[in-house]
């Protein structure tokens, strides 16, 4: 059997399959860099036109309003849930209600919602569309209130099974979605609803999420946007401009995203009871409901878009610890895993197969790349300066697309950069793209090799007071 297998991987055989491999991989990385090139390329031009359009006035100005449902589902929120539901009152939108699902918390959330808002405990039937957890009390704000509060307290049953008991409670025909530590811009609800006013087979709508550590808010406006001080954050600013910046937007123009943040995403309450609500079973409860959407009006041939909006602005907060962050991308990517894996009637869309190859399978073969092409290297295949200058300059490329990215979405927005700021872009762009790149790819790689398909719970990250002041 030995000497079988030496005929068969001769070195010369050895060497040829390395070559393929060295080749896969190099094209893998190139084409990678394309893609990121052109993306940032249309995501700049598109925030200029936008600038443009402001200017011109050439945009929707308009009294007419989809009502919208505001629902929060909230775990041991405490810190975070009183500035959240105070940036929704200040919103510039005329009809809207905020819901926000208690989901069993074991710390003062239900009483900090109560005591802040004046609430009082009602008794009120719900129509249970969705299935989810029993609820343990309800409470409203007083008959009258400009924008109508309900809280809802429910027996634990995670972040989904909120969502779906908010959708139940919900009396308006669209539902917003939003994390109980994020904060909206004023007219964020009016920027994420005009997609639903130009479209009526728009189905959900995303949004730009921003990381809100160390700026400050004002009666729902952005009083100074910085960079954060302490580095993990800050890593995640660059690293979020890039994301939503680019592929979102590109992605967009072609009906391709599979991903709407569950920090704000805007849904059409009809499209989402028909695909039978969010998943409770999965841990990206988020992604998973997008592909099902896309999944099932693609296999009915309904007429259906899901766009993103990146001029709704959604501030939230991002892990300040290390451990925290690697917490929080281990679900991410099982939740990818499970929604790719639960929806293979996508296999034929292009989208399916960026997801798959370029953020399921990307840390498995950048490692698999690195490996072979220090292999092909000690095998004199591959001229070890040449390694090392081609990953250098894609390394660089990859940096400078981020600083890129970074100052174009904050030099074409409302929110102006402080010169500080744009020097630590600079300075912490190459960390980013080496050094939390790496530490993301292994965190991806042992969500994948030690995935055991548990049901979903909520994750307890380290919270920090928001800087909001009404």
């Amino acid at each position: 059997m030995f000497s079988f297998l030496q005929e068969i991987f001769t070195l010369e055989t050895v060497k040829t399959i390395l070559t393929y491999v060295e080749i896969f991989f190099v094209i893998y990385l190139l084409g990678y860099s394309t893609f990121l090139f052109v993306s940032v390329v249309s995501g700049g031009n598109e925030l200029f036109e936008s600038i443009k359009k402001k200017k011109l006035r050439n945009e929707i100005n308009h009294d007419y309003y989809v009502p919208i449902s505001v629902i929060v589902p909230a775990y041991n929120e405490e810190l975070t849930i009183a500035e959240t539901v105070k940036s929704l009152l200040n919103l510039d939108y005329k009809i809207y209600e905020i819901i926000v699902v208690n989901d069993g918390s074991k710390d003062e959330t239900l009483d900090r919602v109560i005591k802040t808002f004046n609430l009082h405990e009602v008794k009120r039937p719900i129509r249970r569309q969705l299935q989810c957890e029993e609820i343990t009390a309800i409470y409203e704000s007083e008959a009258g209130s400009k924008v109508p509060i309900t809280l809802i307290n429910k027996v634990n049953g995670g972040k989904a099974d909120s969502i779906n008991m908010g959708i139940n409670a919900s009396k308006y025909p669209y539902f917003v979605c939003m994390d109980a530590d994020s904060i909206l811009q004023s007219d964020s609800l009016t920027k994420i609803a005009i997609p639903v006013l130009e479209n009526q087979n728009i189905i959900a709508v995303g949004s730009m999420i921003r990381i809100s550590n160390d700026s400050v808010f004002e009666n729902g406006k952005l009083v100074q946007s910085r960079l954060p001080k302490k580095l993990i954050p800050a890593l995640q600013v660059l690293e979020y401009e890039r994301s939503f910046l680019a592929s979102r937007i590109l992605l967009d123009k072609f009906n391709a995203n599979l991903i709407i943040s569950g920090a704000f995403g805007l849904f059409k309450k009809d499209a989402v009871i028909s695909v039978g609500g969010y998943k409770v079973s999965s841990m990206g409860e988020d992604m998973e409901l997008i592909v099902k959407l896309h999944s099932y009006y693609r296999s009915n041939k309904l007429p259906y878009q899901i766009k993103y909006a990146y001029d709704a602005v959604c501030w939230t907060q991002a892990p300040e610890r290390l451990r925290d962050l690697i917490k929080q991308r281990k679900r991410w990517h099982i939740g990818l895993l499970q929604s790719l894996t639960q929806h293979k009637s996508l296999f034929t869309s292009g989208s399916y197969w960026y997801y798959l190859i370029y953020e399921l399978l990307s840390p498995f073969i950048e490692l698999i790349g690195m490996a072979v092409m220090l292999l092909a290297t000690a095998f004199g295949i591959l001229n070890i300066k040449f390694m090392i200058l081609f990953l250098l300059v894609y390394a660089l490329f990859g940096s400078m697309l981020t600083v890129i990215s970074f100052l174009t979405r904050n030099f074409l927005s409302d929110s102006k950069v402080r010169f500080i700021d744009v020097i630590k872009a600079f300075l912490l762009c190459i960390p980013e793209n080496i050094v939390l790149r790496s530490i993301m790819s292994w965190t991806r790689i042992f969500a994948i090799l030690f995935y055991r398909g548990k049901k979903t719970k909520w994750g307890s990250i380290k919270r920090v007071k928001i800087n909001y002041n009404a």
